[in-house]
């Protein structure tokens, strides 16, 4: 089956979902930031097929999301870990995990807690929060063009802000 591409698509969503779109890809990201580093582990820890697994922690590396490294007690073996760049992707796992425990955990009970390491305390739930440290919905957001905004793009935000903000004189 043939996968669309959004190259051509001037939204960072859209190119984002290139890159990690695919479950196994975040799957595999979830296993670093849980300690995996072995192709055998990860093998074990998400029942993946050897071949769909070497393909995704090839495109893995190319995009710069984990790097292969020399593990030093294993001749000729090789680990994986997250570069900055696929450490950035946290945050977006932490607000799945919680989506998901929101309304899909179990009898409304989440497997696993999220809590500071020093503290002990429970983390806060992910919230888009505004200049006053408020949380935000998507429909007190307005979009704005930005540097790399295209006509076509600013066209968007414009009909965008006005179907869920409404015009001024609706607020």
């Amino acid at each position: 089956m043939y996968r669309k591409r959004f190259d051509d698509m001037n939204c960072s969503i859209a190119r984002a979902l290139d890159e990690v779109g695919e479950w196994w890809t975040l799957l595999i990201v979830r296993e670093c930031t849980q300690g995996t580093t072995r192709f055998d582990e990860f093998q074990r820890q998400l029942g993946i097929a050897r071949n769909i697994l070497t393909a995704r922690l090839e495109r893995l590396i190319e995009l710069e999301i984990i790097e292969r490294y020399p593990l030093a007690k294993r001749a000729n073996t090789f680990g994986y870990r997250l570069t900055a760049k696929g450490t950035d992707l946290c945050p977006t796992l932490v607000a799945l995990m919680q989506w998901g425990d929101r309304w899909l955990a179990t009898n409304g009970e989440a497997p696993i807690s999220l809590v500071e390491d020093v503290s002990g305390q429970p983390i806060e739930p992910m919230v888009i929060r505004g200049p006053n440290g408020g949380g935000l919905t998507f429909q007190e957001i307005r979009y704005a063009p930005g540097p790399g905004a295209t006509e076509t793009t600013s066209k968007t935000i414009e009909s965008r802000n006005q179907r869920v903000l409404g015009s001024d004189a609706e607020r």
